[in-house]
């Protein structure tokens, strides 16, 4: 493909090419908020035969994403950090103290600043990506994000906590080599990264690259596998083994190095636009997370033009991945099973019924606890639901709760059971029938007075 699409003119170009939506980024410049979006991106999506489309992060944004449609991909980049209440769970115990978190706001101010709407703005197009399996490349915060939305989380400082837990110091950013600063990492075998760099590797699997954070992946999501690590151990690059066909429009991959910058020539790019991009390169594989981005992007753009009116509907909707297809079915099984353990509930009317409504209950409650905990495990770590999916999956959840709380009174009911059981054994038969015929007439009598009451009632 033709570098920016020589040759092109921009009418055409605007009508035939296929479309990625990047978010900007908000600074100050000269008292005044100024919008911008890494050259490094953009000269490399258009390289390669794609249009950037710019989503400025301005407040209401969010609830104008549908008048960007249609798009066929989404690059997430730079940003400040994650706000931690979009992933720390509250029955966590923080790792850091509240003197750690001010001198880490102190050491990187420019980026512990959280930007609720940045935020808003690029998880409701993660999400987007991530129910219709649209392309999606994140790099640095754009993996971060991509994380997040499917239930991970992160670490607020990576080398406070995660190089405290290994042992191992990696220096991650640097603010006096934005662009030189380069650490290793290990490359995961039969991945794309290993597909991407194969010609750079030696036994050890490593390379060098860039980064510029502080944050990271604590909890990886279920949904991705790792492509890398750092020698502390933290993930530098995921993707979705189900969501990973460049040349059928399936690409969900999140590094969190920045391979744009890994450049021997800054300015090779804009110098010589004829030049191949790989040139300029620490490696030939840096950027081919870009060219494999884009061929998936110009891919799904075809698939969605070939699909008649119903399926295109489908594709623009919900295409649901495998990942969710999978964790949906069981979600499904898991509260279906949830309905049995409440079934068993209105079975238990008394405590005559108490030992068989329990037995029945514990025989279901294990044979299908590991199913349930499928169901509550999906609840956990996917986060790509509407609001009236969440709260009918959390009364649904509720019953399941519940359950626990049934059973121990099912227990305690049937403790008081045997003990009565056992007073009475203990009885002669004289005592045993004149304390029937007593409660049999005290349930008469309530009978009466009740029938009574309801009909005053009236």
């Amino acid at each position: 493909m033709e570098r920016g699409g020589k040759g092109v003119g921009l009418p055409e170009l605007g009508k035939v090419m296929p479309r990625v939506l990047i978010v900007s980024r908000r600074t100050v410049r000269k008292n005044k908020f100024v919008n911008f979006v890494g050259e490094y991106h953009l000269d490399l999506i258009v390289s390669y035969g794609a249009v950037p489309v710019i989503v400025p992060r301005v407040t209401g944004v969010q609830s104008l994403l549908d008048s960007f449609e249609p798009f066929h991909g989404v690059l997430l980049c730079e940003g400040e950090d994650v706000d931690p209440t979009l992933y720390m769970d509250s029955s966590e115990t923080p790792a850091l103290t509240p003197e750690e978190l001010e001198e880490i706001k102190a050491a990187h101010s420019s980026d512990t600043s959280i930007d609720k709407d940045k935020d808003s703005i690029e998880l409701q197009l993660a999400r987007r990506c991530l129910e219709r399996n649209i392309p999606y490349m994140g790099i640095c915060r754009g993996s971060q994000v991509l994380n997040v939305a499917c239930g991970g989380s992160l670490y607020q400082d990576v080398e406070r906590e995660l190089g405290r837990k290994s042992g191992v110091e990696v220096q991650h950013m640097d603010y006096s080599n934005y662009d030189g600063h380069r650490h290793p990492v290990t490359i995961v075998k039969d991945s794309p990264l290993h597909e991407w760099f194969a010609d750079s590797l030696q036994d050890d699997m490593q390379i060098n690259v860039n980064s510029y954070h502080h944050q990271g992946v604590k909890r990886l999501s279920q949904r991705f596998k790792p492509m890398a690590h750092a020698p502390d151990g933290l993930v530098e690059g995921f993707y979705d083994p189900d969501v990973y066909k460049p040349e059928e429009g399936k690409f969900i991959v999140g590094l969190q190095f920045h391979p744009e910058r890994m450049q021997h020539d800054q300015h090779a790019l804009n110098s010589d636009p004829n030049s191949p991009p790989e040139s300029v390169f620490d490696y030939p594989g840096c950027p081919r997370a870009y060219q494999e981005f884009v061929k998936a992007v110009v891919a799904y753009k075809k698939k969605v033009e070939r699909a008649s009116g119903a399926e295109k509907t489908r594709l623009r909707l919900r295409e649901l991945s495998p990942w969710i297809e999978k964790q949906r079915k069981e979600l499904v099984y898991s509260f279906s099973l949830a309905k049995n353990l409440y079934e068993e509930q209105r079975k238990a009317h008394s405590v005559h019924n108490a030992n068989s409504a329990l037995q029945a209950l514990q025989f279901s409650s294990s044979k299908s606890q590991q199913d349930l905990n499928l169901g509550a495990e999906f609840l956990k770590v996917n986060s790509p639901l509407n609001k009236q999916q969440v709260q009918r999956l959390n009364q649904m959840g509720a019953t399941v709760r519940n359950s626990k709380v049934f059973k121990e009174t099912l227990e305690l009911a049937r403790q008081k059971e045997n003990s009565a059981r056992k007073w009475l054994e203990d009885m002669s038969r004289e005592e045993v029938q004149e304390l029937h015929e007593f409660y049999k007439m005290m349930v008469d009598v309530a009978g009466r007075v009740l029938e009574q009451k309801q009909r005053q009632s009236v």
